[in-house]
């Protein structure tokens, strides 16, 4: 047993500082806790009190306002997760290492862990006990290689981690697409068709980490998306589907933890990605999934070889856990839909729903094969019948008359639908045919005007690949609310606009509107 560390009681203050998802606490220099012989080679403390136990980063401070001697200062994401009042006294030690990090460091020197140790390390990743470094370390060990139990364990443990789903019909249809194609708001007409033929669907999806918006940062301009587990269920027993953020119902928490480390670093490795996404639709319930993965060379996946060994990495852990996992390969070779940002987004599905005559043909069309996919596994839907029924439900009214159902069981949003008020147009510098469109770059620029943060930031997109441009015509408009912004995207777009046209990407012209 190892010895007991001293201890000191101190008063919680909450300090206004959002340290994202990691716990940090503030520590005064004068702190009669804070004694260089104890503190020495320690970088995290624990917090107790009663059964309560918080581990977090240490920061020093020399300004007595900030924290007093006698005070600890918890940061927004500590004083949420300690969840004791201001001007509680607590315990506060240095902390000693999770025990979990032995597996980590075997695992970084080429060891294969087992089931254990890899539910340990998730455990302690849910419960916030990993630093940024230690997380990265697990990651990086785990990229250099990981064996197929591995890969079963990591999912097993995530998907157990937080909230486990369970529904009341034998088959729960769902779909999920890997990302990075801008605009790809598929899922927000999936889901009312699917729905209104009367399968369940409960789609939780993601906010944005790198991209210019998720699925939730797009529903969030329709509907409120912060839904908890009861009120999701009620929801979905009422419309057969839902479209709400995953964090608020805590799937798979520690995918949420890696994944904060994991994309700075740029460590999304095939065995990751499927992890990440297979425990998350493990803890949903479903029991019927569809994998979109688009490929083109500036998607994430750039070929056919690369897409096929990703589809049997999530055919293998689908069968394992016995989930029915359908994988399709789709076009990645340009954007989805003619906006990129939440407001733009929801425009086009709004428009698509609505049968408009203006409406994205591109969206329309891989929506309907896509909901065609989910529901032939309906048993009493004839094989092949899947797209005719799609459509007719989308052609009817009734897709739009189900997802209004389902705007209105989540509740009205809160979010600003109005578009930036500064716009720029980046235009054609000659005359051709757009050959290519660089999806990374655009989704770079749309980030750099804002979105997702401003959701009415973003890109509307008037040229496709194949179209005819001619010398100043628009290719698309840039929408900002402050000029920071609007200029460090004018600029980006000058330099890189993302279009090619007759083979060569030329700095584009651009004009204030």
């Amino acid at each position: 047993m190892s010895p007991e560390l001293p201890h000191s009681q101190l008063k919680i203050r909450r300090v206004r500082l959002d340290t994202g998802r990691e716990n940090v606490v503030v520590l005064s220099r004068q702190s009669k806790a804070l004694r260089a012989e104890i503190f020495r080679g320690f970088s995290r403390v624990e917090l107790r009190q009663g059964d309560k136990v918080l581990l977090a980063t240490l920061l020093i401070t020399d300004d007595d306002t900030l924290v007093s001697p006698d005070e600890i200062g918890l940061s927004e994401p500590a004083f949420h997760r300690f969840a004791q009042g201001a001007g509680t006294h607590v315990t506060v030690r240095p902390a000693s290492p999770p025990e979990s990090l032995e597996a980590v460091r075997a695992k970084i020197h080429g060891r294969t862990l087992s089931q254990a140790e890899i539910g340990a390390i998730i455990n302690d990743l849910a419960h916030y006990r990993y630093s940024d470094m230690e997380i990265a370390a697990f990651l990086i060990g785990s990229a250099s290689f990981i064996t197929s139990d591995e890969l079963l364990a990591l999912t097993g443990a995530m998907a157990q981690a937080g909230t486990q789903l369970v529904w009341p019909t034998p088959v729960v249809v769902d779909k999920h697409c890997i990302g990075g194609i801008p605009g790809n708001r598929t899922s927000m007409v999936v889901v009312p068709i699917v729905a209104a033929h009367g399968l369940p669907i409960p789609k939780t999806s993601s906010r944005a980490i790198t991209s210019p918006a998720g699925t939730a940062d797009t529903m969030e301009v329709l509907a409120r998306v912060n839904v908890g587990v009861e009120e999701m269920k009620a929801i979905v027993s009422a419309c057969n589907g839902c479209l709400i953020w995953g964090g608020h119902v805590n799937l798979s928490p520690a995918d949420d933890v890696l994944i904060s480390v994991e994309r700075p670093l740029s460590l999304d490795t095939r065995e990751q990605m499927v992890a990440s996404i297979m425990s998350k639709k493990i803890a949903a319930g479903s029991t019927h999934l569809l994998i979109d993965i688009p490929v083109g060379p500036t998607a994430k996946v750039s070929s056919g070889v690369e897409a096929m060994r990703l589809r049997k990495l999530f055919e293998f852990v689908g069968d394992r856990f016995g989930r029915s996992v359908e994988v399709i390969m789709t076009d990645g070779s340009q954007p989805i839909g003619n906006g990129i940002g939440p407001v733009l987004e929801a425009n086009d599905v709004m428009a698509v729903l609505g049968n408009d005559k203006d409406a994205p043909r591109d969206l329309r069309e891989k929506s309907l094969r896509l909901a065609a996919h989910l529901l032939e596994y309906d048993p009493k839907l004839r094989g092949g019948a899947g797209y005719a029924r799609a459509r007719e439900l989308l052609d009817s009214g009734a897709a739009l008359k189900q997802m209004q159902k389902i705007i209105d069981a989540q509740g009205p949003s809160t979010c600003s639908n109005e578009l930036g008020p500064l716009s720029f147009d980046v235009k054609a510098a000659h005359d051709g045919i757009v050959s290519a469109i660089d999806c990374l770059r655009l989704n770079r620029l749309a980030r750099t005007a804002g979105a997702p943060l401003d959701k009415g930031a973003g890109i509307r997109l008037f040229k496709k690949i194949g179209d005819r441009v001619e010398q100043g015509e628009p290719l698309y408009r840039v929408y900002t609310f402050d000029r920071p912004e609007h200029d460090l995207a004018a600029d980006a777009a000058t330099g890189e606009s993302g279009y090619v046209v007759n083979g060569h990407e030329a700095p584009q012209g651009k004009s204030a509107s």
